[in-house]
C-alpha cells in the first residue's frame, strides 16, 4: 500500500509523530501532537484511536504515542516526499531554505511516488535536506548525524553546523544573512556570564554573534577536526 492511498490528515498525523521524536527523547504526548498539528485536544484523541484501529499505532490512554511497522513505513514516505521536495526548490528552483517548508507542505500530498523517485534521482540522491535534517531512502533507512544541541557544548569548542531547525523561518533568514548555514565551522566563545547566551563567531573571524536559547536550540552541531572534546574545553 502506498502513502498516497491515505488521507491527507493520516498523512499529516504519522509524519508529525515520527518528526516529534526525530530530535528528542521525549516521549510523544497527544498535547505536544496537537499543538504540531494545530488542532484540539480532542481532534488528536479521535484521530489517535483510529489510527490504532487501522494498525497505525500502538498508544493507550494517557501513554506515550509510537508508530506500528506499518505507520513507521508511511511517516518515512512522507518525511521523504517532504525532504526531497524541500531540496529540490532550493537546488533546482532556486528557492531560500527560509521559503521551502510551507511549500513543501502542500506539495507533498500531491506528488507520486514516481515523481519522488525522479525528483531523488535528479537530486543524485541527497543525504540531507537545506536544512540538514536527513533525507530517508526509498527503503527507509536514516543515517542521521552524531549531532548535539550548539548549547550543549562549552565555549572553547570548534564546531561545524550539521542542522538548523526549520520551525522559524526568520530565524533562517538571521542565520543566512550572518553567514551561518550547513556546514559553516564555528567558534564558541564565552557569553555574558548569568545570561544563558552564548557567542559564535564563524571561524577565523574576529566579529562575534551573541545567541540566546532561541537560537542556540535550533542549532545541532559536531565537534570539528581538531577541537577539544567537551571536557577538555572545560
Amino acid at each position: 500500500m502506498s502513502v498516497s492511498e491515505l488521507s491527507m490528515s493520516t498523512q499529516n498525523y504519522l509524519k508529525a509523530i515520527w518528526s516529534l521524536g526525530e530530535w528528542s527523547t521525549d516521549p510523544v504526548t497527544t498535547s505536544a501532537l496537537a499543538a504540531r498539528v494545530g488542532v484540539r485536544l480532542s481532534t488528536v484523541s479521535d484521530a489517535l484511536r483510529k489510527l490504532t484501529e487501522q494498525g497505525l499505532l500502538e498508544h493507550t490512554p494517557y501513554g506515550a504515542i509510537t508508530l506500528s511497522e506499518q505507520g513507521r513505513t508511511h511517516a518515512l514516505a512522507m518525511v521523504r516526499r517532504h525532504r526531497l521536495i524541500e531540496t529540490f526548490l532550493v537546488e533546482v528552483l532556486d528557492y531560500s531554505w527560509d521559503q521551502v517548508h510551507d511549500e513543501a507542505e502542500h506539495l507533498e500530498h500531491a506528488v507520486s511516488d514516481f515523481l519522488v523517485e525522479r525528483m531523488d534521482q535528479h537530486l543524485g540522491h541527497p543525504s540531507r535536506d537545506p536544512h540538514g535534517d536527513p533525507i530517508p531512502a526509498a527503503d527507509g533507512s536514516v543515517e542521521r548525524p552524531d549531532a548535539v544541541l550548539l548549547s550543549e557544548l562549552p565555549a572553547g569548542s570548534t564546531v561545524r553546523v550539521e542542522r538548523i531547525s526549520d520551525a522559524d523561518p526568520q530565524l533562517l533568514t538571521f542565520f543566512a544573512e550572518r553567514g551561518i548555514g550547513m556546514g559553516t565551522v564555528l567558534d564558541v566563545r564565552p557569553g555574558t556570564p548569568f545570561s544563558d547566551a552564548v557567542e559564535v563567531a564563524v571561524s577565523g573571524a574576529q566579529e562575534s554573534l551573541t545567541l540566546g536559547r532561541s537560537a542556540t536550540g535550533a542549532v545541532w552541531v559536531t565537534l570539528a577536526p581538531g577541537s577539544p572534546s567537551g571536557a577538555d574545553a572545560r
